[in-house]
């Protein structure tokens, strides 16, 4: 399973996100777009969403920390 967060240091949504995937013991890749326009980019392209966190779960994106719909796709990977 391949986990990528992208965020901002500043966004309290962000960190919740990150801190439930440490409590879940999930690795994932934290992708600071304010500090890498290329991955701003790609996340816009991906997800035509400025904001953050963009949450990518093997090739779903979840907007926001939409805890429901990361656990829905969680769960679908583990079956």
């Amino acid at each position: 399973m391949k986990i990528k967060v992208y965020s901002t240091p500043q966004c309290p949504w962000c960190d919740k996100a990150k801190q439930y995937f440490k409590d879940k013991g999930l690795e994932f890749e934290e992708i600071d777009v304010s500090a890498d326009p290329d991955a701003a980019k790609e996340m816009i392209e991906k997800s035509g969403q400025m904001g953050v966190p963009v949450i990518e779960i093997d090739g779903e994106l979840v907007i926001g920390f939409n805890r429901p719909k990361i656990e829905e796709i969680l769960k679908k990977l583990n079956e």
